[in-house]
């Protein structure tokens, strides 16, 4: 598939996840950041969501819980460029019942091309990076080309 470019905003719109067993190391992890995620959009799913803003007093955009769809809700919004970068504080000992909306959620992340964190300190070096609040260039999917050309296939 042909690549093209598109930037990532200098105020990101950042999608903050947690499984139960880490959703309280993410609580903390936003009261640590609170003033430079107040700089941003911030989307959640259901529970994460409410106890972030519960909290930490920031403003976050609750989608539905994860195993209820958020994690879908999340999916669409990177697949249509609206989510920006994703922190997900995944438990890796813990079974999860929706592992394969994870996964996918994870997927798009890569195909889309937007920063991940899944721990507290991949998320500090994403947040503390000086490209945090500059536009940023990246290559995707062009998606678009991609199209046309199985349009004309058909």
């Amino acid at each position: 598939m042909e690549q093209k470019q598109q930037a990532l905003p200098a105020k990101k719109n950042i999608a903050l996840v947690a499984h139960d067993g880490k959703k309280a190391a993410l609580q903390a992890w936003c009261e640590k950041h609170q003033a430079i995620l107040s700089k941003h959009t911030l989307y959640g799913t259901g529970t994460t969501g409410h106890l972030i803003e519960r909290t930490t007093g920031l403003e976050v955009i609750k989608l539905l819980s994860g195993p209820m769809g958020g994690d879908q809700q999340l999916g669409a919004k990177i697949a249509e460029h609206e989510v920006h970068m994703l922190v997900f504080f995944w438990d890796p000992l813990a079974s999860q019942p929706h592992d394969p909306d994870v996964k996918a959620l994870l997927r798009l992340a890569a195909v889309w091309n937007i920063p991940v964190a899944c721990n507290e300190v991949s998320a500090d070096m994403l947040l503390s990076s000086p490209m945090m609040e500059t536009e940023l260039c990246r290559t995707l999917p062009d998606y678009e080309k991609y199209l046309a050309t199985r349009q004309v296939t058909l």
